[in-house]
């Protein structure tokens, strides 16, 4: 699966996608295909402020279970509630219906220091 290019990515693996001041946040192709078949997903509740890094979500597979990092601070303003009936949507649209959270941006310079989708993929490769 080819990287949207207009993705930043995490070193742990987390993606987002800018529009203002909202970032919609997932984990990348790689992750979930580490991961295997996601079977249950969490994602944080609005109103939850996070710092860059902090632990923001969880998601569980067949494997493990997984602390998912958000990659800027910010304050949560929607949760996919899709993945509560379909958590696969991670493993099957990772970069698109299986996005797991919108963020108000605290900090947008913070999107400046993340990797490019080209960086993103020298780490994994």
């Amino acid at each position: 699966m080819s990287i949207p290019a207009d993705l930043k990515f995490a070193e742990s693996h987390e993606w987002i996608r800018v529009d203002g001041d909202i970032g919609t946040v997932g984990i990348s192709d790689h992750a979930q295909a580490e991961l295997t078949d996601i079977v249950f997903a969490e994602p944080p509740k609005p109103g939850k402020v996070v710092k860059a890094g902090e632990t923001i979500a969880i998601v569980e597979s067949v494997k493990a279970a997984s602390d998912i990092y958000s990659p800027v601070s910010g304050e949560v303003i929607e949760g996919n509630s899709a993945l509560d009936d379909n958590p696969a949507l991670l493993n099957t649209d990772p970069y698109n219906e299986g996005w797991i959270y919108k963020i108000k941006l605290s900090d947008p310079a913070e999107v400046a220091a993340l990797k490019t989708p080209e960086q993103y993929g020298e780490q994994i490769s």
